[in-house]
Parts: C-alpha cells; structure tokens; sequence
C-alpha cells in the first residue's frame, strides 16, 4: 500500500491482510459490518499472520460488527458468530437492511469490499478524511438501528429449525396449503413463517428469498 494516496486497490483477502494486518494489530477500534461470513475471511490469513495479529492488539480494543440477518440462519455461521463475541469480546449487532460491506480501522482508515472477479475480491482502501467520515456516519446508523446479536438469535431459533424446510417447499413451487401440512403447521402459521424468513434474509418476495438463501449456502 503505497501512503499519500487516498485510495489503494487490493486484490484478494491474502493480500489485503499481508498489506493491513499491522494496522489490524494495532487498532483500538474496529467497526465491521459483513453479509457472511465470507468476505472479511480471516481463515485465508496464514498462521504467522494470525499469531501476529493475537499477539499485538490491545487487551481494550473495542469491536463492533454488524452482520445481515439471514447468516443466522445458518446453525454453523451463529455458533461462529458467538464465538467470536465470547472469544474476542466483539460486540456484535444483526440487522435486516442492507449494508456496505465495510471495515473501519481507529475511524481513519476505511476499507470497502468489492465484487468477486475470478475467483478473488477487490478491496478499496481508503484514507481521505472525508470520504472517511461519511462511511463512520453510515456504519453508526446501521449500528444504531442493529439488534444485540443474542436478542435476534433468541427470535429467529423456531425459524432457523424450519428454514431448510420451508426453501425446499418453495424452491418446489409447493402451494402453502401442501406445504403447511407437509409441515404440520396450520396456513396462517406456515404463511407467517415464509414472511419472518423472508425478513430474516432481507428479501421482498419469495423468488428473492431463494436466490439469497442459494447465496448464503442454505440450499
């Protein structure tokens, strides 16, 4: 990463962490916010890396990160996601809006996730105050607006169970009728159950929700 430029362009999490990892270590405050579990994929940072990191951040570094709903749909990505609260004492919201997949390192440095190309992911690393600013003011909304993760886990566990049950009746084309007592539930309670899976995955239709839960590996 070249210093003096307002934006850098990194390609590929190995990269991006060779290139910020002492920045990671040393930051007091760390705002991330992520659809899954996947952009921000600590697990490709080599094993130096990672001890590196463990052994230089601050004791009191404070964590916040946001992540979209539908990951807790996901019974793997939520014992993950608590794990990381309870092993590295993050603060960790769950929203259904969208969000910018962002990294914000001591409120001065910003790093943007962008769109998959072959394989790899781009990431903007930026330093210019302002544009800066604006992304913390962004990330505070969401984090304003956010969910303490254990409360929206506690709601979301029946629809977690059904989840997988009720995307296979939909990818099916299943009428509620059928799939309501395919799955014992009377209609109102499956139709109530299709929308807070719909909510849990930020989707505005049925054909959305598919298309997400097919991104998020639930299907």
């Amino acid at each position: 990463m070249h210093t003096g430029e307002a934006v850098t362009i990194v390609h590929g999490e190995q990269e991006l962490m060779e290139r910020t990892m002492h920045l990671f270590a040393s930051a007091t405050d760390v705002a991330c916010a992520a659809n899954d579990l996947f952009t921000w994929a600590g697990t490709r940072m080599t094993d130096e890396l990672t001890e590196r990191y463990r052994q230089q951040r601050p004791s009191d570094a404070r964590i916040r990160k946001v992540y979209r709903s539908g990951i807790l749909l996901d019974p793997v990505a939520a014992q993950a996601l608590a794990k990381v609260r309870d092993h590295n004492g993050a603060q960790i919201r769950i929203t259904s809006e969208e969000i910018n997949e962002t990294i914000v390192l001591d409120r001065r440095l910003v790093i943007l996730a962008g769109d998959l190309s072959a394989g790899r992911r781009s990431f903007s690393i930026i330093t210019q105050p302002e544009a800066v600013q604006g992304v913390i003011s962004l990330f505070d909304a969401a984090w304003r607006s956010a969910t303490d993760l254990a409360a929206y886990d506690t709601q979301i566990a029946e629809i977690r169970q059904l989840a997988p049950q009720v995307l296979d009746l939909l990818s099916q084309g299943v009428k509620d009728e059928s799939a309501a007592r395919t799955l014992g539930l009377g209609v109102r309670t499956y139709r109530r159950r299709v929308a807070e899976l719909m909510d849990a995955l930020g989707a505005e239709s049925r054909f959305q929700a598919g298309v997400r839960a097919r991104e998020l590996g639930l299907v």
